[in-house]
């Protein structure tokens, strides 16, 4: 199954892992420790260790819902062993305000992922239905319930098709008399449509950034809004000065994870273009680096390495998004030919369409240019997390924690 990393140590309060104490040596991968059952809103959580150590050097367990496992990964070294009850009743005494959490139908595995790592955010729920015309017929549950309350909403705008049933949520929640109302939005879609190059040209990032900068105001204010990674920096002044925009990062997440690996002191951070590094280098400016970029040649366009060293270290190529995967594709041949002697990838967005994940296959042989270590991304496309559990290379660190620690602000 495809690896989920929380972005804190935290998960349900109930859990308790003691095992997690033991020495490496101690540990197989049949150890397994006993489910513990907790009850979030209305729903049921059901967490436990499926298997605490595998080949891999992997430290994982179970987060269930309605019965379908889904692994996380301990981001923590085994010399840092982690304590998630004692995390959990942290963040419950730190409760700065209860958030009665709205979702859509694809975030709902997020959403309760989220409700996990906090006391203080309560699960909520939409009856999303069609009428015969396809028009969305709607309904918010307990909608008299949630006046004075903090409010935020989960939103996957992952094609046009979803977008105008979310957005109506959207403008109606505020206006139930709510304290404050959040929009998380991990995934900013139109973001690489953030400039004009010809006459005529829509930059649609910013035609989505004005949609969001309507959105009513609540009885506490304008909107907030929590998104992660957004394609290119300028967007953030795309938006009007009636939305509060958060810009958060899933860097933290890959930085955790590249700590706990094995090789952790041979990594190398590759970008694949000048704008990848622009976005990240400060945030991971403790790695050596190599920067690539693109040349024309004739009518194609080459991949080279612009600075940097790759011989002998494991190079985790660091870029926001994935779609048809081909420019991570040719800087992993330009640096396996340079000497690299593993190659992985992280990219917070994993959108690709039409199934390009496929491309992407695992190194089994130790010849980078065959395949990728590992293949980070974040959960912020649920689609895409369906697609490739249990499909290495791909690993998926859980922007929950993130989500939870932004929802208290």
């Amino acid at each position: 199954m495809a690896a989920i990393t929380p972005a804190t140590a935290t998960t349900a309060a109930s859990l308790s892992l003691p095992q997690l104490n033991s020495s490496p040596s101690s540990l197989s991968s049949s150890s397994s420790l006993n489910f513990k059952t907790a009850t979030v809103g209305s729903r049921c959580v059901r967490c436990g260790v499926r298997s605490l150590e595998n080949q891999s050097g992997h430290r994982s367990l179970d987060f269930l819902s309605n019965g379908d496992p889904i692994s996380l990964i301990n981001p923590n070294s085994s010399s840092s062993p982690i304590s998630m009850a004692a995390s959990a009743s942290e963040s419950g005494s730190k409760c700065s305000k209860r958030v009665c959490l709205f979702h859509s139908d694809e975030t709902r595995d997020l959403a309760e992922r989220i409700v996990a790592q906090s006391d203080c955010i309560e699960l909520r729920s939409i009856n999303w239905k069609k009428f015969d015309d396809g028009f969305p017929n709607l309904f918010i549950q307990n909608a008299q319930g949630i006046r004075g309350q903090h409010v935020a909403f989960l939103a996957s705008f992952s094609s046009p098709a979803v977008i105008f049933e979310q957005l109506s949520v959207i403008y109606a929640l505020p206006k139930l008399f709510v304290s404050s109302f959040t929009l998380v939005l991990p995934f900013f879609p139109t973001g690489t449509s953030e400039r004009m190059e010809d006459e005529g040209d829509v930059a649609t990032a910013f035609t989505l950034a004005r949609i969001l900068s309507n959105i009513p105001a609540s009885r506490g204010g304008p909107t907030s809004l929590v998104t992660f990674d957004i394609h290119a920096l300028q967007e953030r002044f795309y938006f009007g000065d009636t939305i509060l925009p958060c810009f958060e990062s899933g860097i933290p997440l890959l930085k955790n994870r590249l700590q706990a690996l094995p090789d952790s002191d041979n990594i190398s951070i590759a970008f694949p273009d000048d704008g990848a590094w622009k976005r990240f280098h400060k945030q991971l400016q403790h790695y050596p680096t190599i920067v690539c970029n693109k040349v024309r040649m004739g009518d194609k366009r080459i991949v080279r390495i612009k600075e940097g060293d790759a011989e002998g270290r494991h190079v985790v190529i660091v870029d926001d998004l994935v779609q048809s995967g081909g420019t991570l594709i040719e800087c992993q041949k330009v640096l396996a030919a340079h000497g690299a002697a593993k190659i992985s990838a992280y990219v917070t967005h994993g959108i690709f369409p039409k199934s390009s994940w496929k491309r992407f296959k695992l190194d089994t042989k130790g010849d980078p240019a065959e395949g990728f270590s590992y293949f980070w991304i974040t959960d912020s496309c649920g689609l895409t997390v369906k697609e490739v559990m249990n499909k290495p290379p791909f690993e998926v660190l859980s922007l929950a924690g993130s989500i939870a620690s932004a929802l208290q602000v």
